[in-house]
């Protein structure tokens, strides 16, 4: 009798471990607060998987350290893809050289799946400041150095580096105010309590767009289809300026590299979906879909490249 049930017992879990991927509810971290960038392609992502696999997955928000609480949490997720996430270059480039003890190493702890999108920032203003250029905001900043505030997304990400970087090369003097997100930032810009910032351009642009904000320049080095009107930094007088932002999506190491491979196919289908690659393109997005091995290239050359900028610039977790 100990035997048989012994048997029914085995062949349950083989039936159970043999079932196709997936058989039950996926989670999808994203590691920074509703209505920012990471937010929008996680969702976007997380209703495709879910329509393609016929399993719900559930977008769950981790804020925080520009990413770095979220990826914690999907880096210590079982490997059985079951757990994926978004990743930026905050969270898997800059956050390394930024944060003295981060608990995870992006390169060692996770599997890249995708890209998913690339951006600039947009140096965007409150119209109280009076200024219509780089040049102009550089001049206000020199007469009144720490007077004014720059708001991020977080300390680490690419609004913060992209903030210090314009330090550097202007010598100027203001304030960073750190936020646990794009949407709970961008409300104070709006009322003026901070006075500008160097804004992915998915959230930049709407309020520009809308007379409530006005857009200086681009980061990349390249003007953005979206506002082909805005010059780039280098255009402004910032020669070799030159900071994107892109976005990825990761599962934590370890993870099958058939279902890897199974989530880069399925995701990379949704980003050439039409709808989407239109709703990214009013997005100012550029639709990613790399294999995982070259954003793991792309990751290696990013993370001694960006912690230069952190480390000239003093940059320090607030």
């Amino acid at each position: 009798m100990r035997v048989l049930v012994s048997i029914v017992l085995s062949l349950a879990a083989l039936g159970v471990q043999g079932q196709p991927y997936p058989s039950k509810p996926i989670r999808y971290i994203v590691p920074f607060a509703p209505g920012g960038t990471t937010d929008i392609l996680g969702r976007m992502v997380a209703a495709g998987l879910s329509s393609s696999f016929g399993q719900p997955v559930v977008v769950e928000n981790k804020p925080g350290q520009a990413g770095s609480i979220g990826s914690t949490e999907l880096a210590r997720a079982t490997p059985d893809g079951y757990t994926v996430g978004g990743g930026t270059i905050s969270s898997h480039a800059i956050n390394v050289t930024l944060y003295p003890s981060l608990p995870y190493d992006p390169v060692k702890d996770f599997a890249p799946i995708t890209m998913l999108a690339t951006l600039p920032n947009m140096l965007i203003v409150h119209p109280s400041l009076n200024v219509n250029s780089v040049k102009e905001l550089i001049e206000l900043l020199k007469s009144n150095p720490n007077k004014y505030s720059f708001g991020s997304a977080g300390n680490g990400t690419s609004q913060h580096i992209s903030g210090e970087l314009f330090k550097i090369m202007t010598g100027t003097q203001m304030q960073h105010i750190p936020y646990k997100g794009s949407g709970p930032m961008i409300p104070d810009l709006l009322a003026g309590t901070i006075q500008l910032s160097f804004e992915n351009i998915t959230t930049a642009y709407p309020p520009v767009k809308a007379g409530r904000l006005k857009a200086l320049a681009v980061t990349s080095s390249r003007r953005s289809f979206v506002a082909p009107d805005v010059p780039t930094m280098a255009e402004g007088g910032l020669a070799g300026y030159d900071i994107s932002s892109w976005q990825a999506m990761y599962a934590p190491a370890g993870t099958p590299k058939e279902i890897v491979a199974r989530l880069h196919a399925e995701t990379a289908k949704i980003l050439r979906a039409p709808e989407n690659q239109k709703k990214l393109s009013d997005l100012g997005l550029d639709a990613g879909g790399m294999s995982p091995d070259e954003l793991l290239a792309l990751m290696r050359s990013d993370i001694p490249r960006l912690g230069k900028v952190v480390r000239e610039s003093g940059a320090k977790v607030d």
